[in-house]
């Protein structure tokens, strides 16, 4: 049996957590050594004694990577990474007390802090963050008498600096490569969404709107369309005789055939099934047939599998009249002549209306 804190490998939520502690590293580690210059500058102008400096050493140099570690060990990473980032509001907010509450280094860790919380869980953990920073700040400030030093000197502010300028602009650069990634993905979500998982084409939803845009254009500016309507011959034979792998091999095979045979402008997709549709931009009919009849004889002359199944397909060809009312129609003028193609012995192409 599983232990309650065991890491969760196969888990989405404990892969994200890990990516989380990764993520979190860096930042961490800069932005408390380079607060740790600002909070050095207020200990040695109130000559601080050596358990401040070594308290400095742990906070700054140590603790980043031992969140880390924590981090990774976690069986909820990301649990626990939330976890640390609260303990380094804390560790700010005894900071500031320690600083006796020095204006400028005193505000810069607590907008800092502030502001990595907002990023990383926004107004719950600014809330969470915060009520730790509080009362860190409230416990050392008590334990110090409540010293109070607001002033600060030109060399805290020099080494204020640091922090001010190179922090925000490294978590700038982390939330825009972050910003980057969820483009990416984005956009890979998109093309999985309207592409056919077997074929690589498009499936039949996209494909019927790019049917539906040629439409339009076409009875915009009057130009000339056709559509394709393709099936594969006695299929269903295929998959009988040689199982459902062979078959998908098939379609596989016939949607690589129809990339490599098309023209570019050309959009072909999964209408559903063995059944294909092509849309024939700028074509009129002499040029669909042409090209119906090129893609008819590559695929009877492939072999379409592995163990060396062949196959043919029947095609329909339409026009696009401009007394189509919409663009359904136009497929189920491709559609009827693909069912003549079949009625006629398969293995060729016929144009709408059938004569």
């Amino acid at each position: 049996m599983q232990k309650p804190n065991a890491p969760l490998v196969s888990s989405p939520r404990y892969e994200d957590g890990q990516r989380f502690v990764r993520r979190m590293h860096l930042p961490r580690t800069l932005g408390l050594a380079l607060g740790a210059i600002a909070i050095g500058s207020v200990l040695w102008m109130h000559g601080a004694q050596a358990l401040a400096w070594v308290a400095l050493f742990l906070s700054a140099l140590v603790w980043p990577h031992l969140a880390y570690a924590l981090g990774r060990r976690s069986g909820d990473p990301y649990r626990a990474e939330l976890r640390s980032l609260t303990v380094d509001s804390a560790l700010g907010g005894a900071w500031i007390a320690a600083m006796q509450f020095n204006v400028l280094p005193s505000v810069m860790l607590l907008a800092m802090l502030s502001m990595d919380k907002v990023a990383v869980g926004g107004a719950r953990l600014l809330a969470r963050g915060t009520a730790a920073l509080a009362l860190a700040c409230l416990l050392v400030a008590m334990a110090n008498g409540f010293a109070l030093d607001p002033y600060t000197r030109f060399p805290e502010v020099l080494a204020s600096l640091p922090l001010l300028v190179i922090y925000p602009m490294t978590v700038g650069f982390i939330a825009y490569r972050l910003a980057r990634r969820v483009r990416d993905q984005n956009r890979l979500l998109s093309e999985i969404s309207r592409t056919d998982g077997l074929t690589g084409l498009l499936n039949r939803r996209y494909w019927e709107e790019a049917v539906a845009a040629e439409f339009e254009r076409c009875r915009e500016s009057g130009r000339r369309a056709c559509l394709l309507m393709l099936d594969i011959d006695h299929f269903k034979a295929i998959n009988d005789r040689h199982g459902h792998p062979a078959g998908d091999q098939v379609l596989r095979r016939l949607g690589d055939i129809l990339r490599d045979t098309l023209r570019q402008q050309d959009v072909p997709g999964r209408y559903g099934g063995e059944e294909f549709g092509i849309v024939l931009p700028d074509t009129g009919m002499a040029g669909a047939e042409a090209i119906a009849e090129r893609v008819r004889k590559r695929v009877e002359g492939t072999t379409l599998t592995s163990s060396g199944i062949r196959a043919t397909v029947s095609i329909g060809i339409a026009a696009l009249d401009v007394q189509d009312r919409e663009y359904s129609v136009w497929i189920a003028h491709a559609d009827r002549a693909l069912y003549a193609a079949k009625e006629r012995g398969r293995n060729r192409s016929v144009r709408y209306p059938a004569g």
